[in-house]
């Protein structure tokens, strides 16, 4: 069974099939999906699904890119009745920093300023975080070294070896996407390496990244199997292995 531990089913590219293909998921071999969500909205959606779909659970979460207009006064008690308002919401994410298309100072300031009002949320709550990290990593670490008593994950990896040293020495898991796939992926192939399984998960962060050989097309978590065939290539084990490990791992963090 695999668990594809980062997905955004809320994306209007779903709009047509959503709903057919959640649906049929477990008989793709997919038994979980994880659905995060990246503002207030998107949240709610995430839990709609969880709350429709046996095998998806959900995240709740204002991701770096969808702060523009956030007031944390307002709007963080309503992300946190929403975490509580199910017991499919198994994380607060995607939550995070991005860099690359924020450059002004203040504006990276108040990115930070929500990052840690929603990690003191998975502190009280008790959850674990999905961390979207780009272009981003000393001030990332930073954050997530204030909170030493949350977990979570790094999705969608990008840094490097030594980074990722640092992060398991917190506590932290670290996910791959259809990145690993790419013939230039040669850094997260040298972390996926290094890295042992039962810290590592899978993920499609569709419908963005799709692996070879679909890139280009809308991803889905029917590609998740490329990810773990990538992880079992890469660290020549069986498939059979990582399949499991990765299930394991994410079953752990999210506790289902």
């Amino acid at each position: 069974m695999l668990f594809d531990t980062h997905a955004h089913y809320d994306d209007d590219q779903f709009d047509t099939d959503r709903e057919t293909l959640l649906a049929s998921l477990p008989e793709h071999g997919v038994g979980l999906v994880l659905n995060p969500g990246c503002d207030l909205e998107s949240s709610r959606k995430a839990v709609a699904y969880a709350e429709t779909y046996p095998h998806v659970y959900a995240a709740v979460g204002i991701h770096p890119e969808n702060i523009e207009g956030i007031e944390l006064e307002r709007d963080l008690p309503a992300l946190e009745a929403l975490a509580k308002s199910s017991h499919k919401v198994r994380a607060i994410g995607e939550i995070g920093l991005d860099y690359y298309w924020v450059k002004e100072p203040e504006q990276r300031r108040f990115q930070a300023e929500v990052f840690r009002a929603q990690m003191r949320l998975a502190g009280r709550l008790q959850l674990p975080v999905i961390i979207h990290d780009r272009e981003a990593h000393l001030d990332s670490l930073t954050v997530v070294e204030q909170y030493p008593a949350v977990r979570g994950v790094f999705h969608c990896y990008s840094g490097s070896v030594e980074f990722a040293k640092r992060l398991l020495d917190l506590g932290y898991l670290l996910s791959f996407t259809g990145v690993i796939t790419y013939k230039n992926a040669k850094k997260a192939v040298d972390v996926v390496r290094a890295v042992p399984l039962d810290r590592l998960m899978i993920e499609t962060d569709s419908p963005y990244m799709a692996p070879v050989p679909y890139r280009g097309k809308r991803n889905s978590s029917l590609y998740v199997y490329r990810m773990a065939e990538a992880i079992a290539e890469i660290k020549e084990i069986p498939l059979e292995e990582v399949i499991t490990q990765t299930t394991e791992n994410g079953k752990r963090l999210f506790g289902i």
